[in-house]
Order: structure tokens, then sequence, then C-alpha cells
């Protein structure tokens, strides 16, 4: 659901309704044994702003062989992850450069909505959709599942697009004018100021 919250809500609530049918109530099991001759059917008429469905059944497919490797996605992010780092920036870039490296060694090439699933702080993105996905796995509410233990909820980072973004300048938390990973940092960081979890 992460990759594909860009956009306006109506659209992204679209693509995933698209895709609940589809997974029949198993996104798991409907993504571990994906296979293009059986499955691409079904996913064929889903298209999301600027993922073609070349990138979508590649996105699958590549899922679906690390999930089979790795058992579970958590187990992926973990192998790049440290505690001791001050936040999850390492950890991000680690998971995408692993997916980005998968799909180069599978496929030969990665398309422009590939480089998009997976960003990389280092590159100048805040991230937002690796924030907000790290935020549903580690964080426990009422919205968050917190199933991802193994990472304090006081390394997150504030998922930033360029909402979060104009509020943040108008509250003072940032100066910054590029909702970029620094920017994703300093208003955290300001944010801690009033709960360091």
């Amino acid at each position: 659901a992460s990759i594909f919250a860009y956009g306006n809500v109506r659209q992204i609530e679209n693509t995933l309704k698209k895709f609940i049918i589809v997974f029949e109530g198993k996104p798991y099991s409907f993504i571990k044994n994906f296979s293009l001759s059986k499955d691409l059917k079904k996913i064929s008429d889903i298209k999301h702003r600027f993922y073609t469905e070349d990138d979508i059944s590649k996105l699958f497919m590549i899922l679906s062989k690390e999930i089979k490797k790795y058992k579970t996605i958590k187990q992926i992010f973990l192998q790049g992850y440290n505690i001791s780092d001050e936040n999850v920036k390492n950890g991000v870039s680690n998971f995408s450069n692993h997916f980005l490296n998968s799909f180069l060694e599978t496929f030969g090439e990665i398309s422009a909505g590939i480089k998009f699933m997976f960003p990389l702080p280092e590159k100048g993105s805040a991230c937002k959709r690796m924030n907000l996905f790290l935020r549903w796995m580690v964080r426990k509410d009422e919205l968050d599942f917190g199933l991802w233990k193994e990472i304090p909820t006081s390394k997150l980072i504030i998922p930033v697009d360029t909402h979060i973004a104009r509020i943040s300048r108008s509250l003072d938390l940032t100066k910054r004018k590029n909702a970029d990973w620094i920017m994703a940092e300093e208003i955290t960081n300001k944010l801690k100021k009033y709960d360091t979890e």
C-alpha cells in the first residue's frame, strides 16, 4: 500500500481496492505465489499514475522472489538496519538498494517507476512512502500494526510530503525549502523535543 501512496487520496484508494479484490483477502499468499503466466491477467488493468503494468508485474515478481528467499520483508529490512544508528536512514537505504539490485540482476534494467518505488535518502529523497511503511510496521496504536518490534519508535522519521513540509515550515519546525531526507530529520528532531519516543 505504501508503494502506491502518492497522488490524490481517491486515486490511491481506487488502486488499493483493485488489489484487495485481486488478492482475495490474502495479499501475502498472492504475492509470494505470484507468477506471470497465471496472475498477469488479474493485475493487467491496474495502473497507478506513472507506474506501468510492466512496473507492477515486475514488482510482484521481485517481491515473490525475495519473500521466498527471506520469508518476510522484515528480514530483508533488518539485515541492513543497525539499532545503534541514529535513525532508520541506513536501513531504508540498504532496503531500497537490496530491491534495486534484485531488479537489476533479474531484469538487467531498472525503470523510472521502479526507482520511484524504492527511493534513496542519499539521493535527496524524503522517502515518504518508505517512512510511512515503517511507521505502520513499528508503531503500535489504533492506526499502526506494531509488528516490527526490533526497531524502536524513537528511530522513525516523519513521512514528509509537500503538505507536511508546508505545515512544518508554518510551525517553524524547518526552514528548508525542499522536502528531502534532511528536512524529514530536522522536523523529526524538533518534534522529539515534545516526545522523545
